[in-house]
């Protein structure tokens, strides 16, 4: 091949900012980045863009098991092997704390998925799995539709569950439930019977989990132990129970926050392409909100003038309403100058319960919905 038709690939990092367990099943590992390597590969091959996208990924132990040093070095490295835009990091805590970094020193734009307004920002954008804003309301929607006038509450002890329990309330008081229990939990799983116990005494209507995930892991047999079958809630922490057979156990049981509808024609047109290429269905939330980022990358990439951090965050700000494989029917992604959030419309949140089989999960309603 001539030297004038051949150019370097470009490069986009992807930064897990929580170590996967060694159980955490092949096929999942690459549902992270088949998305990106689908979406980039039919546009090579369609012409859209002259040039291959290589995906760099970099994976680190922030917090809550880690540090946020570990996240910021990682941001670095990323940004030194030439990477015009990273995805992640991805953990409310450790987002808040990067954002500074990237304003300060690597001003190379950055998209997350985390749920607080907190990291949206000059280079920060955000695809949010759900928000610490909006899951507290849909909580309330969901224990209203369903006659509960009380909660009970597990606090994870972070900015993530004191955030989720602080607008929990405010959005149960608008729908007149009370709030008759609080007790706080670790991060990480830990013993929990007493808080649990705290719980069961005032009896509400729904427990509800405030957190990242992870403590949630000894919630349902502290339930067992007590006798104790209420209805219980969690926000996109539910995302979590695909990491392995041990957090689907945990979640068995919950309704949780999603990005995964059935219902989706974007979603199920991208998972017919996926499954011809790669021969398996992946139905839940990774593959289709991959998928829209990857998708909202290959427009600002064939966009940007010039192909330099700063020109891929200018034509991020003129990404306007794509359709998106994510959420309810009709999801757009849609982005702007100070517009940081991608996905618009009520609908980009769903509520989906676990079966008890380790496989399937079914959708319960959809945000801004009055019936499923």
């Amino acid at each position: 091949m001539a030297y004038e038709s051949t150019a370097e690939p470009i490069k986009i990092g992807y930064l897990m900012d929580f170590r996967l367990p060694e159980s955490f099943p092949g096929e999942m590992l690459d549902d992270l980045s088949l998305p990106f390597e689908l979406v980039f590969d039919e546009a090579l091959a369609a012409g859209i863009i002259d040039r291959p996208v290589r995906i760099v990924y970099k994976e680190v132990e922030g917090l809550p098991k880690g540090s946020v040093k570990a996240v910021i070095d990682g941001f670095g490295e990323l940004v030194d092997e030439g990477c015009l835009l990273v995805f992640g990091p991805n953990i409310t805590d450790n987002c808040v704390a990067v954002k500074e970094a990237i304003e300060e020193r690597f001003r190379v734009p950055a998209i997350s998925v985390t749920g607080t307004d907190d990291w949206l920002g000059e280079w920060t954008f955000s695809f949010p799995q759900g928000s610490m804003t909006d899951e507290p309301l849909f909580w309330a929607d969901l224990l209203a539709k369903a006659g509960y006038s009380t909660a009970g509450l597990l606090i994870e002890d972070s900015l993530i569950g004191e955030t989720y329990s602080r607008n929990f309330r405010r959005a149960a008081a608008a729908k007149g439930i009370r709030v008759v229990a609080e007790a706080p939990i670790a991060q990480t799983a830990r013993d929990i019977s007493v808080a649990v116990k705290t719980l069961h005494d005032a009896r509400p209507d729904a427990i509800i989990h405030c957190g990242f995930g992870f403590g949630i892991v000894f919630i349902n047999p502290a339930l067992e132990a007590l006798g104790w079958d209420p209805p219980r809630y969690t926000g996109t922490a539910f995302q979590n129970a695909w990491v392995n057979p041990i957090m689907w156990k945990a979640f068995t049981g919950w309704i949780g926050v999603d990005q995964y509808d059935e219902h989706n024609p974007v979603g199920q047109a991208y998972l017919d392409r996926f499954e011809k290429r790669y021969g398996r269905r992946p139905q839940y939330c990774v593959p289709v909100v991959n998928h829209d980022v990857a998708q909202t990358l290959l427009r600002a990439l064939t966009d940007a003038r010039p192909l330099s951090p700063r020109g891929v965050k200018e034509a991020l700000e003129r990404v306007k309403m794509l359709p998106a494989a994510a959420g309810a029917p009709g999801t757009r992604v849609s982005l702007g100058k100070w517009t940081r959030r991608g996905w618009m419309g009520a609908g980009y949140l769903v509520a989906r319960r676990l079966d008890p089989d380790g496989v399937t999960s079914h959708l319960v309603d959809r945000f801004g919905s009055e019936t499923p």
